[in-house]
């Protein structure tokens, strides 16, 4: 009886740090196509991955939705701030911004936009993980952005 005791609490602990050692792969459009678990990892791979300080910023530092799109955002993964800045196009206008947790759950939301073409959206107060922006214009067309809070 010791002997299975003694099995089980090893086999526990072996396996109570293996959420570090679960890694995923994802396609481009963010969809998960792989799993795996990694015993004879030390660290997580994501583990290292550290969001840039934000000193001075600048034009190359912000990414594009799309190369031919005029919405940037910065930083992603973000820590405490999220920049949004997109350009004024005459008649389609960003009408309101809204941030989404995944579970579908709308926890802010930013309206009259349509004469500014930036927004600092804080995330400080929310957990890590993955939350969705969703830009509205004033044609109806929405347009996604996923970030990842550390």
């Amino acid at each position: 009886m010791k002997k299975i005791i003694y099995l089980m609490l090893l086999l526990s602990v072996t396996l109570s740090n293996a959420q570090d050692r679960i890694t995923f792969t994802y396609d481009n459009a963010g969809n998960q196509i792989q799993r795996s678990l990694c015993l004879q990892c030390t660290t997580s791979k994501t583990a290292n991955v550290k969001p840039k300080e934000i000193i001075a910023l600048k034009e190359e530092d912000l990414q594009k939705f799309f190369p031919e799109d005029v919405i940037s955002y910065y930083p992603n993964p973000v820590k405490e701030e999220l920049y949004l800045k997109w350009e004024l196009i005459e008649g389609n206008l960003v009408t309101s911004i809204q941030v989404f947790g995944l579970s579908g759950q709308l926890l802010k939301s930013y309206s009259g936009l349509e004469k500014n073409n930036t927004q600092n959206i804080p995330f400080q107060t929310y957990a890590s993980g993955t939350y969705l922006i969703v830009l509205s214009y004033t044609n109806g067309e929405q347009k996604n952005i996923k970030i990842i809070k550390q």
